[in-house]
């Protein structure tokens, strides 16, 4: 190793020399050879590195944005950025993935970020547009950066929000601020929504938050992380369907927290709630002081299987059709004319119930806690499919292969519509089980085949966001 290696900004991370040589030992080869490219590229030496990484959820999906907690744990796949300083105003920006080319901004109150055009440095924009706004700078020192990334691109691990995490913690060292780590995921969650993604805050927080070894609740108003022990007999596989699905490039992901927002007013007025007010489905439950349960019966009792018009909504409410366009709708929904407003808040509600249970089960370590949890899985992957309508027919056949391969419980991860599923599979049978879904899935297609080594992989517990300088 070399002699003058980064070291760990302890006053952000664990001040733990343990912790350090653990970090700087995964990450020695990734930081040597993006030294060098940045070198080549900039003439000079960074001046430090920032790493976000990305998340796999265990449970819990699509809930976040509704108020609920969720489940993930950090995966050793992350955003890694090599950096410089200088005073020319300028952000400049490259990528280690020659598909994505560089770019060059002014470092003013000026950053545009382009909704309808999702490229990868918009991702990076939004965290540093988040930070600029959160210290009211108008002027950012300028940056070099070169960043490099080793989570596959639209696959539900969050690529886009581990980038938009390192974005913002680089922008706060390069500019000699100071944030906690709970003040950076918050920020990060909101500015996100720049590139037109209205997320609800899993994917930065758990970016920000994640301990190695363990995984974490999550919780929200207030944000914080709680420890999850895992089962030791069991481990987490993640596998790739091999769709691609950028939430911000299309409507899917925003029309599920459209559909959120309306049954929250729907529900709330049924109740005679204050419900111009009320904007999750959270809220509700709260407000009414009712069990998980209960709200399963009041949308039964309330809301109507069929979808509902925009006629039907505005007529329930009592608001006209340009209110329910500008206070309802996000940008990119004020095309969608019907919503299902039923199977969305069943499956909101049911999922907040999986988490505890899911979470009861960790904590209490019954004999039979991994077929309880993997039960829950399952359940988890048929709410989605089923009444969220996330996922896609290359999901469902990769969950279904995966249990046959001996997997006590698969189920989609990350947004949907294509991407990762994540399976619980016993300690004892990990190989087996990664030799049937390789043979099963991915050696039958020569696409898949080519993407597999990336794609197939078991997934342990990884470490939060960090900086290291360069000395």
């Amino acid at each position: 190793m070399e002699s003058n290696p980064p070291r760990l900004k302890t006053n952000f991370a664990d001040n733990d020399r343990y912790i350090y040589y653990i970090l700087y030992i995964i990450y020695y080869n990734r930081l040597h050879q993006l030294k060098n490219a940045f070198e080549e590229k900039y003439g000079h030496s960074p001046k430090f590195y920032a790493h976000a990484p990305g998340r796999v959820n265990l449970i819990g999906e699509h809930i976040d944005y509704c108020g609920y907690s969720v489940l993930p744990m950090a995966i050793e796949q992350s955003i890694l950025a090599a950096v410089s300083v200088n005073d020319s105003g300028k952000i400049h920006l490259s990528n280690t993935n020659p598909q994505y080319k560089d770019s060059t901004v002014p470092g003013s109150e000026t950053i545009y970020i382009d909704k309808d055009d999702p490229q990868w440095h918009y991702y990076f924009l939004c965290g540093v547009k988040g930070i600029q706004e959160n210290f009211s700078m108008p002027n950012l020192v300028g940056m070099q950066c070169v960043v490099d990334g080793t989570i596959p691109a639209s696959s539900g691990l969050s690529s886009s929000s581990a980038l938009v995490c390192c974005a913002g913690l680089v922008t706060m060292e390069a500019n000699e601020k100071s944030l906690s780590k709970v003040a950076l995921a918050e920020i990060c969650a909101k500015c996100e929504r720049y590139i037109g993604t209205e997320g609800g805050g899993m994917d930065q927080s758990i970016s920000f938050l994640a301990e190695k070894g363990t995984a974490k609740l999550i919780e929200f108003n207030p944000l914080r992380a709680t420890d999850v022990k895992l089962p030791g007999d069991a481990v987490f596989v993640i596998s790739n369907c091999c769709v691609e699905m950028n939430k911000a490039a299309s409507s899917h992901f925003n029309i599920r927290v459209v559909e959120c927002r309306i049954a929250t007013k729907m529900l709330a007025k049924a109740k005679g709630l204050e419900w111009k007010t009320l904007l999750k489905l959270a809220q509700v439950q709260t407000e009414l002081g009712a069990s998980l349960e209960e709200m399963l019966d009041l949308v039964e009792a309330v809301l109507h299987t069929d979808e509902y018009s925009r006629e039907e909504i505005c007529e329930t409410l009592g608001i006209t059709s340009e209110q329910f366009c500008r206070d309802l709708l996000s940008s990119n929904t004020q095309h969608v004319s019907h919503f299902k407003l039923y199977p969305r808040a069943r499956h909101v509600y049911g999922e907040a119930s999986r988490v505890l249970r899911f979470k009861s089960v960790c904590d209490s370590q019954p004999a039979d806690s991994v077929q309880l949890l993997g039960d829950l899985m399952k359940q988890s992957h048929a709410s989605c499919r089923d009444l969220y309508e996330c996922s896609c027919p290359e999901l469902d056949q990769l969950v279904d292969i995966c249990l046959k391969a001996g997997a006590v419980g698969s189920r989609l991860t990350g947004a949907g519509w294509g991407g990762c599923a994540v399976s619980m599979v016993p300690s004892d049978k990990v190989e087996s089980f990664i030799q049937t879904v390789r043979e099963a899935y991915y050696a039958p297609d020569s696409r898949r085949a080519a993407m597999e080594k990336q794609s197939l992989f078991v997934s342990k517990p990884g470490g939060g966001a960090s900086v290291f300088i360069q000395e």
